[in-house]
């Protein structure tokens, strides 16, 4: 094992975790860096897409783009969306933001932990945010009927659910979160945030955007950044009825969308199949996954629906210290939690990621262990390993989870994000 060189106080400045370009350029030209921090689609797009995209580089970086409410035509057409009902902007990250603008008037429920943009973006406008914890004894699992109670008691005028939620991957049945709309059809606004729907493989149509646009008060996000592994590009867009869809879309700058967007989105209905291959392999390597870090003994792995697993060390292990051993020996990236509200440090989200990356993942968390910590951590069993009441708990079995096979896949080769929003 050799040091990759990098100097683990970059991994210290600022709230958030380092870019990959940050850890990069540390890391300095001829250092591999592997990625269980940024949760990309690792099979998508195919290498083909990408010499089709280098091909037309040059006039992608030389030309404008078509105004967004092309583009935004160009995707519902895709989709099979009505495109009044679709607004489309620079990452989910900016229609948050002017949700917080232009509909959260007042005050916000959301659980916690989840993506912390629904947090800091209202409280940075002086919103009242009405944090609604969720717990580790049930792993993290979102009751829908006690979160409508916390938000009638808390008198809350806006309501977010993430789901697939980020960080623990718990998913909640669409029958369900139709159900939460209706309960909340007074409020002011609910918020479905769907960012990573299209790696759950539960049910075969999850999403809710097409009861969302049928409704008063409901908005649901999706991330094509995350979905088709280019977070670099920064596009996203929303589901709504066309009076809200509308109104953020009025809003959004003309050219908010650059060329490179534009291309992909016009390159989607040509690769539908490899995109549904690509999720099939994702869930694929999420059970490998699941089973793989199941070995390491001591360690809690939550069920997840997601492209991520939450995970919680062993009580003598430290986050920031093994976070930062990872990327100095090993070249390895990851997410600790403890800047998340409702974590700790004691908390980590891994990527999903091919089996010799994980191989490469648990290499280094054993290497970690056995330098700084003296009992065994590894086990040959990975089932009977840990203790078994959560994976057993009947409460868990109305929902497959990582590690387990589920009953039934997607079928076909339909385009799994028109499915998600079309459903």
């Amino acid at each position: 094992m050799a040091r990759t060189g990098i100097d683990t106080s970059i991994l210290h400045k600022g709230s958030h975790s380092a870019s990959f370009f940050d850890v990069a350029r540390a890391a300095g030209e001829g250092v591999e860096i592997v990625d269980f921090c940024i949760p990309c689609n690792p099979y998508f797009p195919t290498p083909e897409m990408f010499d089709e995209l280098s091909r037309d580089l040059k006039s992608i970086l030389k030309y404008y783009p078509s105004d967004s409410s092309a583009i935004t035509k160009k995707l519902a057409s895709v989709l099979n969306l009505h495109p009044q009902t679709v607004a489309m902007a620079n990452g989910s990250t900016e229609l948050i933001t002017w949700i917080d603008h232009l509909l959260i008037k007042e005050s916000v429920a959301i659980p916690i932990p989840t993506f912390g943009r629904w947090t800091d973006q209202p409280m940075e406008t002086g919103k009242r945010v009405d944090m609604f914890p969720l717990q580790e004894r049930d792993g993290f699992r979102l009751d829908l009927e006690e979160y409508v109670q916390f938000i009638r008691e808390r008198k809350s005028r806006v309501a977010v659910v993430c789901n697939v939620n980020n960080p623990d991957g718990h998913y909640i049945p669409r029958r369900d979160v139709i159900r939460f709309m209706d309960a909340l059809s007074d409020l002011d606004l609910v918020v479905v945030d769907e960012s990573f729907i299209d790696f759950s493989d539960a049910e075969r149509y999850p999403s809710v955007g097409p009861d969302a646009v049928i409704r008063p008060n409901a908005v649901v996000l999706k991330s094509l950044g995350k979905n088709f592994g280019l977070h670099g590009i920064r596009f996203g867009y929303m589901l709504a009825n066309p009076a809200i869809a509308g109104k953020i879309a009025k809003m959004l700058p003309k050219w908010n969308l650059n060329s490179l967007a534009e291309k992909v989105v016009h390159m989607i209905s040509d690769h539908e199949m490899e995109y549904e291959e690509s999720l099939r392999l994702l869930s694929r390597d999420r059970r490998s996954m699941g089973r793989e870090l199941q070995r390491i003994q001591g360690l809690t792995v939550f069920p997840s629906q997601g492209n991520f697993f939450l995970v919680k060390l062993p009580s003598e292990w430290s986050g920031v210290a093994l976070r930062d051993y990872l990327v100095a020996n090993h070249g390895i990236m990851t997410r600790e939690c403890g800047n998340k509200l409702g974590m700790t440090s004691q908390f980590m989200r891994l990527v999903v990621r091919p089996a010799a990356d994980v191989d490469r993942l648990v290499d280094g968390m054993l290497d970690y262990a056995q330098r700084f910590h003296t009992r065994s951590v590894y086990d040959t069993d990975p089932m009977e390993s840990t203790p078994r009441a959560r994976w057993t708990d009947p409460a868990y079995d109305d929902q497959p989870d990582n590690l387990i096979q589920y009953p039934a896949q997607r079928a076909g080769n339909e385009y799994t994000a028109r499915r998600a929003a079309v459903g």
